[in-house]
């Protein structure tokens, strides 16, 4: 087991509370391996699954919620999530970037958890207590594979290897900030596969530049292949090319987009052409 905090810049805020089972078991990452092409899926709204060979990820893939705006999972794709059939099955981790209700659902997840016993969970501690609040007395063994991560704005990142993945989490405040919002903790995931595919999910992160200046350290340290951030990171070609930066990342596709988005980029308003989205579930991308 390696848990190492990453200095960032910004100042101290709140103290680190972390969750209890945190982080069980260690392997070394494995060796990069070129030949074999990175994927990323799109399932709805912010959930995306990630594959690199044998290995495979998901973010914020379980959730009921759509509020009338953005893509849910089609049913047919979660029963077959829910089942881990194929392409969805062989899946490693589950990543949960905040407790909102179109990202998560605690309920679902429990089932998912119960019905694959090799994958482990990794969610803010907020998140956690939920999936505490939807389980029954006799579930408790799964939660040696649920670890709850609690960090505060300005907290240094945590760093966890295990088997084929190295996980990276930093606390970015959800979008609204500092006006609303304040009290969910939302995590940016960086996630390298094999030491070879890094992906980085922001959830629902505010866009105010001054959350990654203050946290450059961390950015600069690793390169990630592919960005997930939510679409309104991505208005406009300037704002898209100052994120690439911030996050030294190659790409990016934009999550979290409403339904009223058109699939057609031609037909999408001025600030959203020349980008990349996920717009239709089942859709998907090489990672570079």
């Amino acid at each position: 087991m390696e848990i190492t905090p990453v200095s960032g810049s910004i100042r101290r805020r709140y103290a680190v509370i972390v969750a209890t089972a945190l982080f069980v078991g260690f392997a070394s990452v494995a060796q990069a391996d070129d030949s074999v092409t990175a994927r990323a899926h799109y399932l709805g709204n912010a959930g995306v699954m990630v594959e690199h060979g044998a290995t495979r990820i998901l973010f914020d893939p379980l959730f009921r919620e759509d509020f009338d705006d953005y893509e849910l999972v089609p049913p047919e794709m979660q029963r077959a999530l829910l089942a881990g059939a194929a392409p969805w099955d062989g899946v490693d981790a589950v990543f949960v970037s905040h407790y909102h209700d179109d990202h998560y659902d605690p309920a679902l997840m429990v089932a998912y958890l119960k019905a694959h016993p090799g994958i482990r969970m990794y969610a803010p501690a907020q998140a956690v207590e939920r999936l505490h609040a939807a389980a029954s007395p006799a579930d408790g063994g799964m939660f040696e594979r649920v670890h709850g991560l609690a960090l505060a704005y300005g907290d240094a990142s945590i760093r966890i290897e295990m088997d084929s993945l190295l996980i990276e989490a930093l606390f970015v405040p959800h979008s609204g900030w500092p006006g609303s919002n304040t009290e969910v903790e939302n995590l940016a995931f960086r996630v390298t596969l094999d030491g070879a595919a890094t992906v980085t999910h922001l959830g629902d992160a505010d866009g105010d530049v001054v959350h990654f200046a203050g946290s450059a350290e961390h950015w600069e340290q690793r390169r990630t292949h592919l960005a997930l951030p939510p679409y309104w990171f991505l208005y406009g070609s300037d704002k898209g090319s100052l994120l690439l930066q911030d996050l030294n990342a190659d790409h990016a596709t934009g999550i979290h987009v409403p339904k009223s988005v058109s699939d057609d980029p031609s037909a999408r308003p001025a600030a959203l052409q020349g980008i990349d989205l996920f717009t239709r579930p089942g859709e998907s991308r090489d990672i570079p």
